[in-house]
C-alpha cells in the first residue's frame, strides 16, 4: 500500500485517476462501515456493498481482497503508515524498541484527523464480534511484522541475531498496541489519535518493567 492510500487523503497533485481510486476506495470503506454496523459483518454480501457504493465487483477487487479487508481498513492503513514511518525514520542510535514506537505513534499522527479515529472505533468493535476479521487481523500482522523486520535489516545494523531481535521488539509493540487499543475502544468518550498515542506510550512504558518482573509465591 503506498503512503496516499495510507493517508486516505487525494492530494490534488496526484493525476486525476489517482484521485479518483482514492475516493472510490474511501467510499467503500466508509459504507462497508456503516452497513456492518447496521446489520453486521454477515448480514451484508459484496453485492449490496457494490451496489451502494455505485461500483463494480471489479472494482471492488481492484482496491480490496476482501469484506474483511474493507472492514480492517483503518487500522491497516495506520500499519502501512507505521511502515513508510520506519523507512524514512534517521538512524540515530536509539534503542530498536524506541524506535519502532516513535515510528508507530508518527503513524498515528499523521491518520486523517476527520474521521480517521471514529472509522478505527467502528472497525474495531465490529472485528470483537466477527470470527473472521480477527483471523484475517492475524494474518495482516504477520505480514506487516516482515515487512518490518526487511526494513529494520536493511537500514539499520543490530547487534546479535538481529532478525530475531527485531521480530521480538516488534512483537512487543504489537502487544502493546493491542492493549492500549483495546483499552481506548473501551473508553466512553475521547476516542481520538491524541489519546490513542497517549495509551500507546503508556503501554510500552511499561514493557521494561514486565520483562524484569519476578513472580513472587503469594503468602
Amino acid at each position: 500500500m503506498n503512503p496516499e492510500q495510507a493517508t486516505q487523503t487525494p492530494d490534488a497533485r496526484l493525476p486525476l485517476r489517482e484521485r479518483k481510486k482514492l475516493r472510490t476506495r474511501q467510499a467503500l470503506i466508509d459504507t462497508a462501515l456503516e452497513l456492518f454496523g447496521e446489520h453486521g459483518f454477515d448480514g451484508v454480501t459484496l453485492d449490496q456493498l457494490c451496489d451502494a457504493v455505485e461500483v463494480s465487483k471489479r472494482t471492488f477487487f481492484r482496491t480490496f481482497s476482501s469484506k474483511e479487508d474493507v472492514a480492517m481498513a483503518p487500522t491497516q492503513d495506520l500499519w502501512a503508515a507505521f511502515l513508510t514511518a520506519l523507512e524514512n525514520r534517521p538512524a540515530d542510535g536509539h534503542r530498536l524498541l524506541a524506535l519502532y514506537e516513535q515510528a508507530l505513534t508518527e503513524a498515528i499522527g499523521r491518520m486523517p484527523a476527520d474521521g480517521w479515529a471514529e472509522r478505527a472505533l467502528v472497525s474495531r468493535r465490529l472485528a470483537a464480534r466477527t470470527p473472521s476479521m480477527d483471523a484475517h487481523g492475524l494474518a495482516f500482522c504477520d505480514r506487516v511484522t516482515q515487512e518490518a523486520v526487511a526494513v529494520t535489516g536493511r537500514r539499520f545494523t543490530l547487534d546479535g541475531p538481529a532478525d530475531l531481535r527485531a521480530r521480538l521488539a516488534l512483537d512487543m509493540l504489537v502487544s502493546a498496541f493491542r492493549l492500549a487499543l483495546a483499552a481506548w475502544v473501551e473508553q466512553p468518550s475521547g476516542h481520538t489519535r491524541e489519546d490513542l498515542a497517549r495509551r500507546l506510550r503508556a503501554a510500552c512504558a511499561e514493557l521494561p518493567g514486565a520483562l524484569a518482573a519476578t513472580a513472587e509465591p503469594r503468602d
